[in-house]
């Protein structure tokens, strides 16, 4: 029998157990024969995602189960720092931090002393605190000029509302001020009338 023979007959008997027996165990993959797939450029394509895979997972999992911990005791052998050290510094960066609080309340009491003598809203004084009073008390001169602009504002627009047109503009000594403090300081003569009489 040639080769032709055996496929016919394989082929023509493909139903018969015995033949699907025979044909499953020549279908079945070698150790050598999968050895010399995987060497191919087609072996390479297939495994190496799943080599990936495989690597990634278990380079995740190292890493939970011990890096902090590598990290750490790399981080302590480069350390020329002794315990004590250590705890030298986390007080020191206490009393810092205590320093610099006492210091931002110093500076809020100031602000709002300064902003009560001034007229300011003290809600938003917060947001004018600097590092150091000087700071502070440019942050509240200013807002004290943008403030008292914004109350000659809404006035000059409530009087320009009300039908009466403020001469001289917004702020200063305006001619409606200096009439007012005229007519203020005269005395006005009452006609004097019995009417008993």
């Amino acid at each position: 029998m040639n080769l032709e023979e055996i496929k016919k007959f394989l082929s023509d008997n493909k139903e018969q157990e015995d033949v699907k027996a025979y044909l499953g165990e020549l279908s079945r993959p070698t150790v050598d024969g999968v050895k010399g797939f995987l060497d191919t450029e087609e072996g390479k394509k297939l495994l190496q995602p799943r080599l990936d895979s495989n690597f990634t997972k278990g380079l995740e999992t190292w890493k939970q189960n011990n890096l902090e911990k590598l990290v750490e005791e790399e981080v302590n052998k480069r350390s020329t720092k002794s315990p004590e050290q250590i705890e030298i510094e986390k007080l020191k960066k206490q009393i810092e931090d205590a320093e610099k609080a006492r210091n931002r309340e110093s500076l809020v009491n100031k602000a709002l002393k300064v902003a009560k003598e001034k007229n300011l809203p003290d809600g938003i004084i917060d947001f004018f605190i600097g590092e150091n009073e000087e700071g502070t008390l440019t942050n509240l001169t200013k807002l004290e000029e943008e403030y008292s602009k914004a109350v000659q504002k809404a006035v000059d627009e409530v009087f320009k509302n009300g039908g009466r047109d403020v001469p001289g503009g917004s702020g200063g000594d305006n001619s409606v001020g200096a009439n007012f403090a005229k007519t203020a300081n005269q005395q006005v003569e009452v006609p004097k009338t019995n009417i008993w009489d």
